[in-house]
């Protein structure tokens, strides 16, 4: 999506896949280290969700799907195995 970090699709890129990050370990029980970088793109993210009010509900959406995909791939692995 984003090209560059600081621009605002980069911000909702990851911002996508840090709410699909913490749906993920929150499903699966793993606790998630806090990274120094995070920091960083909390102000992007910050700004992002001031200009945007439904940045939060379509970052949470695509991050919902990819975790339904990454799902599928892993049941799809166990039941091939």
């Amino acid at each position: 999506m984003g090209k560059r970090f600081g621009d605002h699709a980069y911000a909702a890129e990851k911002l996508v896949a840090e709410i699909g990050a913490a749906f993920l370990c929150s499903e699966l029980g793993i606790t998630q280290d806090v990274r120094v970088d995070h920091a960083q793109y909390i102000a992007y993210w910050l700004k992002l969700l001031k200009d945007d009010n439904l940045a939060i509900f379509s970052a949470s959406a695509k991050a919902a799907e990819a975790v339904r995909f990454l799902k599928s791939l892993a049941e799809r692995a166990r039941c091939a195995a």
